[in-house]
């Protein structure tokens, strides 16, 4: 009997001109192979090469093609040529009459033959199912690979292409990268019946052709929810960090019809951090993406609902309704709402790096581009936390690592014991007291500017990458005066609201604001987008859950 393919239901297809032969082929094909592999039969080459197509861009493994020699507009050996081109990996038979054989032994050398049967091939347990079998060994025994669900071809110094690819890492998304230059990514181009001008091209599990796709079409297509169950909460978390990850948890294990909305991925800046060590609890540290997803689980085990790549442009008071509105125009509402928006990078003014952005200069630590840092020189700007973080982490496998650092030394921003690694390390030097002045590169980065701020004196260096790691804007502005900011944008909640002994213009209640309540009661911040915050994980979870216990009260008094 023929074994279990390596992945279910893969495919062997047969392709006949002569209906009652191809039935018979089929019917012989599954009757040794059904329970195993799916059998697909068509009646030219034409259909047969659409089926290869669709079977393409699902995603499904094809172990064997046989094709019939004799058929009108395309013989088996034009057919079988083509179908090399989509998959590569299959094995190929030729169904050829006695008369013919010389024309199988010559498609051997033009489309790399690996058997030709001789019709008929009664009994099939003599001549059809033992050459069927070892072709099937030797598929099983070479390098296929399973494709995952998603795919995504495009170009590698794009900045869209980096974009689409770090939304989906960031969302758990399982995907595979195809480059446009690679053969692989030009099949599926082909496959799809684009030419590659636009590109990202995503290939979605149900077969649906993205081209050049913004977050919220990804989102809906990769099956991650963005509409809302209900027009009504008793609380919405805006923000999915893990501030407003903590919020998610507690308010709805707590009983708080709970929504989250995110305009990107879950996990905010922490997130994207390679390796968290001084996290309470996770003593040989953790990942910002496990500890992510962690969180993102156990919000949607206690029912929290979470949207993403939804973009809130308005919060609006309603009575006793807290209203908040997103890009689209549609709008949902609460009782209360905690802002839980932390912080984004601030850009780098220098010139150059507004072109090169994504193709290699980078915000962030855009860990989708690690394996293309092996062996290569590496930058960060930065002297916090998270750019240490990331120099540890690409100090891995990059040649050398240099942190660009405006300040006399780390102390200032940096945790200790992240020094002591970063000294530690044997390809990674700082350089402190440096910024940088330019960057250069026509597609891609290639050189940098760098300047002494002590001394004005500039060098330019070779360098392929550049991340980034300086400051922290609120993602605030989109508040606009509904809520008190401080001059850097930053939320003013609870004592900070009432540091002259009255409460903010406007307020109405008779006691003043809670501890991290806003100028808005009922509406809350926590995290890193409240004004003079700590900035660490540890304290932004710990503010999501005090923010909810403060929506319990101001709920039961209200």
């Amino acid at each position: 009997m023929a074994q279990a393919a390596d992945t279910a239901r893969t495919v062997i297809l047969t392709v006949d001109d002569d209906p009652g032969v191809s039935r018979a082929v089929a019917r012989d094909l599954r009757r040794r192979y059904g329970e195993s592999y799916r059998i697909v039969r068509a009646e030219s080459g034409e259909s047969a090469l659409d089926a290869l197509r669709e079977l393409k861009l699902r995603g499904d493994l094809v172990a064997v093609i046989l094709a019939d020699y004799r058929m009108p507009q395309m013989n088996g050996i034009e057919f079988l040529e083509q179908a090399l081109d989509v998959y590569p990996g299959a094995r190929r038979v030729l169904l050829t009459a006695y008369a013919d054989t010389n024309a199988a032994i010559d498609a051997i050398n033009v489309v790399d033959l690996d058997h030709y049967l001789l019709k008929p091939w009664d009994p099939p347990e003599e001549k059809l199912y033992p050459v069927v079998d070892d072709l099937l060994d030797a598929w099983r025994n070479s390098a296929y690979k399973p494709v995952p669900s998603t795919k995504v071809v495009g170009h590698r110094w794009s900045a869209r292409s980096s974009d689409v690819r770090e939304f989906l890492a960031r969302n758990q998304v399982p995907y595979r990268w195809y480059s446009v230059e690679e053969p692989e990514g030009q099949r599926l181009l082909a496959a799809a019946g684009q030419d590659g001008e636009r590109l990202p091209l995503v290939i979605t599990p149900d077969c649906t052709v993205l081209v050049e796709p913004e977050a919220p079409e990804l989102a809906a297509h990769v099956g991650l929810a963005t509409t809302p169950t209900a027009d009504f909460y008793d609380l919405i978390v805006i923000g999915g960090g893990p501030a407003g990850l903590g919020a998610a948890v507690y308010g709805a294990s707590e009983g708080l019809r709970t929504v989250l909305v995110e305009r990107s991925a879950t996990g905010g800046q922490a997130g994207q951090s390679s390796r968290i060590e001084n996290y309470l609890g996770f003593p040989d540290g953790v990942s910002g993406a496990q500890l992510t997803d962690r969180a993102r689980r156990q919000a949607a085990k206690f029912g929290a609902e979470i949207l993403t790549a939804r973009e809130v442009t308005a919060l609006e008071v309603n009575g006793a309704a807290r209203v908040v509105r997103f890009a689209d125009g549609s709008a949902i509402a609460a009782h209360s709402v905690i802002l839980a928006t932390g912080v984004q990078y601030r850009q780098l003014e220098a010139a150059g790096c507004t072109d090169l952005t994504g193709c290699g200069v980078f915000y962030g630590s855009a860990l989708t581009e690690a394996a293309s840092c092996q062996g290569q020189d590496v930058y960060i700007v930065g002297g916090a936390n998270s750019a240490g973080q990331a120099a540890m982490y690409l100090s891995r496998g990059a040649k050398s690592v240099t942190l660009l650092v405006r300040g006399p030394d780390l102390s200032a921003s940096m945790s200790h014991y992240l020094i002591q690694q970063i000294g530690e390390a044997p390809n990674i030097s700082v350089r402190c007291r440096t910024v940088v002045e330019e960057a250069h590169g026509a597609e891609h980065l290639e050189q940098l500017t760098l300047r002494n701020t002590v001394t004005g004196e500039t060098e330019r260096v070779d360098a392929q990458w550049m991340f980034v790691f300086i400051g922290a804007a609120p993602l605030t502005d989109w508040l606009g005066e509904t809520v008190l900011r401080d001059r850097r944008g930053f939320i003013l909640a609870g004592p900070d609201l009432t540091a002259d002994g009255r409460p903010p213009a406007g307020w109405e209640l008779d006691r003043p604001p809670y501890h991290l309540e806003t100028s808005i009661p009922g509406v809350f911040v926590a995290g890193d987008a409240r004004s003079e915050s700590a900035k660490r994980v540890a304290s932004a979870v710990g503010e999501g859950a005090m923010a909810v216990m403060l929506v319990h009260r101001y709920l039961e008094q209200s």
